[in-house]
């Protein structure tokens, strides 16, 4: 109630909230549909029902990785430095939220699963160059965890998926895959509902970590170090989440479920064990992935199981470019947009 009676009667920092959420929504219907997308491609389970379950997990996730370990969120709010001129920062982050929901929109509209992750981090870091005119307000010991990340991501997604395919195929070799498929199905909606819970761990804590951060620079307060997530922000994060998923996650559940690689019911049981399992790996040793990067690598890593051309390498190339691009392209756009407003305010 605090917070909502700040919010009334503080302009500024009902444009900050409004542009935050616009961030976590965007991450709803570009991001956050990976974690549900071989549910649904499967048919283990309805669109709704899906989303529904994603929206418990992604708050669960976030409620119980945030008490075990918040070291994601403290790695993404202290990897850009906005100074100590509140105004000019808090202009500065409006300037990267306003770049991210943008550069997001445009892939969404191609049906491309993007990285919302990434894309917060190069419009974070290019509006603090365009602030400080320099590279001064980039925290290199906290960005070079996001090259870890990358790398985490890509290559034990693919790795993890390949071996639990692999794996499964051992164990129920000769079993009648008529009678294995329901079951499949059933352990596919604990691997999907594992996945959402992994996604509120990794991607709630960073979203919720720049809403904090705007709340202290519109209060004048450029020097918090350390914080606690209150409950209702991760209510809040989770159902705006899951909002975003439900208007808008379907290209993108088509494009990660459907169109790169045909799964079976249990190749998509294996895809979601092997990119939660990542998840849970760079979440507990506080490394920033992408649940894209990590949910898509692990497709491919199911599908070459197989054979390397049961992997859709044209739609792979599509996502690869757009992964590649989201760092100087959203970097860029962060900076220009940060620019223009600190012109113009």
């Amino acid at each position: 109630m605090d917070f909502l009676q700040q919010l009334a009667g503080n302009p500024l920092l009902m444009i900050t909230v409004v542009l935050t959420l616009g961030v976590i929504l965007v991450n709803g219907w570009t991001d956050a549909p990976n974690a549900i997308a071989t549910c649904v491609s499967t048919r283990a389970m309805k669109a709704s029902s899906a989303i529904l379950m994603a929206a418990v997990f992604n708050f669960l996730g976030v409620l119980v990785m945030t008490m075990i370990n918040s070291n994601v969120a403290m790695t993404i709010y202290n990897m850009v430095d906005f100074g100590t001129n509140t105004g000019d920062a808090t202009i500065a982050l409006c300037a990267a939220l306003f770049a991210i929901v943008l550069w997001a929109t445009v892939a969404w509209k191609f049906g491309i699963p993007t990285s919302e992750s990434h894309a917060l981090i190069a419009g974070l870091s290019g509006a603090a160059i365009a602030l400080h005119g320099n590279l001064s307000g980039i925290n290199p010991s906290e960005w070079i965890k996001v090259i870890y990340g990358l790398v985490l991501s890509t290559f034990l997604g693919f790795s993890f998926g390949f071996l639990c395919t692999r794996i499964i195929e051992f164990l129920f070799h000769g079993v009648d895959r008529r009678k294995a498929n329901p079951k499949f199905k059933k352990a596919q909606v604990a691997a999907g509902a594992a996945m959402a819970f992994m996604h509120g761990a990794q991607d709630g804590q960073k979203f919720m970590s720049v809403f904090l951060l705007g709340i202290f620079l519109v209060n004048g307060d450029s020097q918090t170090n350390q914080f606690v997530i209150p409950i209702w922000l991760m209510v809040l994060c989770s159902v705006v989440m899951a909002f975003g998923t439900s208007i808008g996650g379907y290209r993108i559940i088509k494009s990660v479920g459907l169109d790169m690689v045909h799964l079976d019911p249990y190749q998509g049981f294996a895809a979601d064990l092997g990119a939660a399992g990542c998840l849970l790996l760079s979440s507990l040793t506080g490394i920033p992935v992408s649940t894209t990067h990590t949910k898509t690598t692990s497709i491919m890593g199911v599908g070459a199981s197989k054979r390397l051309s049961a992997v859709n390498w044209k739609i792979v190339k599509e996502m690869a470019l757009a992964w590649i691009f989201t760092f100087p392209g959203c970097g860029l756009l962060g900076f220009i947009v940060a620019k223009v407003f600190m012109y113009i305010f």
